[in-house]
């Protein structure tokens, strides 16, 4: 069976019905004006064989119009709907971001902790590595992707946060000074993910699930962290 790829702390699965936003009644006309006109931008996916995209239109507050184009599995012919759960990537770095400076705001931690405080398995490459420096991708951390490229791996291998971490621990360098320049970096969050689970002692999921995701009323919302999980109406 092929494996399933499992980055965790790094992939978000989430559905258009992740508020609870009261529909409110719309004129039919304008309602009916929207579903045209966003019907008609999407006729392209909207077809068998396609894969497509879920939507929702929001005006004043309220959904005024949502639906599904194309199909979320296309060997099983299986439509997007407004429920299809789908990975978002690396949308999910506003969230790990947000649980950090919650726990900032607790007084649980620092943006401006040295992260060897709360990681001390990461090397002392005689700079100080600071929370904020990772949240803005200015660590000079390298890239996990780009590590495990170079190392052979492949996209659709199983990935863990074990994987991840002991690859930081036999870093040798940074790619540059802390605080010196900007480069995308993926390693940064994972282990901002880390930071929240060693602090609060519950996994990354569980901790955002019931301090961000539950309060929102985002139900269908979580990290997936297990590759073996079942995740209903996945795309």
């Amino acid at each position: 069976m092929k494996k399933i790829l499992c980055i965790l702390f790094s992939i978000l699965l989430f559905t258009f019905f992740w508020t609870a936003i009261a529909c409110k009644s719309v004129d039919r006309t304008e309602d009916d004006s929207i579903s045209v006109k966003v019907d008609k931008l999407f006729s392209e996916w909207d077809k068998p064989g396609s894969p497509g995209a879920s939507l929702a239109v929001i005006k004043d507050g309220s959904v005024v119009y949502k639906k599904g184009y194309g199909y979320a599995h296309l060997e099983y012919d299986i439509p997007i709907t407004p429920s299809t759960v789908f990975h978002v990537a690396s949308i999910s770095k506003q969230f790990t971001a947000f649980a950090i400076t919650m726990l900032a705001d607790q007084g649980k931690l620092s943006l401006d902790d040295d992260i060897r405080k709360h990681l001390p398995e990461v090397p002392d490459f005689g700079k100080s590595i600071k929370i904020r420096h990772m949240i803005h991708h200015i660590s000079g951390i390298r890239d996990q992707w780009e590590l495990l490229a170079m190392a052979g791996w492949r996209l659709d291998d199983v990935i863990t946060k074990e994987h991840i971490l002991k690859m930081m621990r036999n870093q040798k360098d940074l790619n540059f000074e802390p605080g010196a320049e900007y480069l995308y970096c993926n390693m940064g969050y994972t282990l901002m993910a880390e930071i929240v689970s060693r602090i609060t002692g519950k996994s990354f999921r569980e901790w955002t699930e019931e301090n961000i995701f539950n309060p929102l009323g985002m139900s269908n919302t979580q990290f997936y962290d297990d590759h073996e999980r079942i995740v209903k109406n996945r795309a």
